[in-house]
């Protein structure tokens, strides 16, 4: 599984933009290209120290994007560009993440059906070597399963009471 979706045009954009936006301090979560109607570039960052992305984050971020991009012009056409912090219900993209939240809920689907399952919801473990660990409640059961992370199409944090009042918790202790 990539940061990206699997266009040309997203893995260009993120070798474009991912070597200065790192030296700025901020990792790429993830890129993506869509168009519903209207065309638009996704971008989604973390600051590298872990701090909470602010809004002078994303307007930092999205004027160095749109220079680097202005000038090497890798999408043909007109688009929007958004840059946006992931959020709770964010999207694990890379295998740290897998390691990071490794505790919290989360969704898990896999680009073919291992032991009959292409879905999986549960509590993530983290990882071991290349698998990613999780514990599925099955039937009353709760099952751990091992997934290649390799195989992983798309995989998010579920938003949850439990995260809900975990971050509210943060927030009251940093004001």
């Amino acid at each position: 599984m990539s940061l990206v979706s699997d266009t040309v045009e997203t893995d260009t954009v993120l070798e474009l933009i991912e070597p200065s936006l790192s030296d700025l301090g901020y990792e790429v979560v993830r890129v993506r290209f869509h168009s519903d109607g209207r065309a638009i570039l996704q971008i989604m960052i973390d600051r590298a120290d872990g701090a909470d992305v602010a809004v002078e984050d994303c307007t930092l971020v999205s004027r160095t994007a749109s220079v680097l991009l202005d000038v090497a012009d890798p999408i043909a056409g007109a688009y929007e560009l958004e840059v946006s912090s992931p959020g709770l219900d964010r999207p694990l993209t890379r295998a740290k993440d897998f390691e990071s939240f490794s505790g919290s809920e989360a969704r898990v689907e896999l680009k073919s059906a291992i032991e009959g399952r292409r879905r999986f919801r549960g509590r993530l473990l983290g990882l071991d070597g290349e698998m990613v660990r999780m514990v599925v409640p099955l039937d009353a059961v709760e099952t751990e399963f091992a997934l290649p992370f390799e195989a992983i199409e798309k995989a998010k944090i579920v938003l949850t009471d439990e995260l809900l009042a975990a971050a509210q918790r943060e927030r009251s202790n940093q004001g």
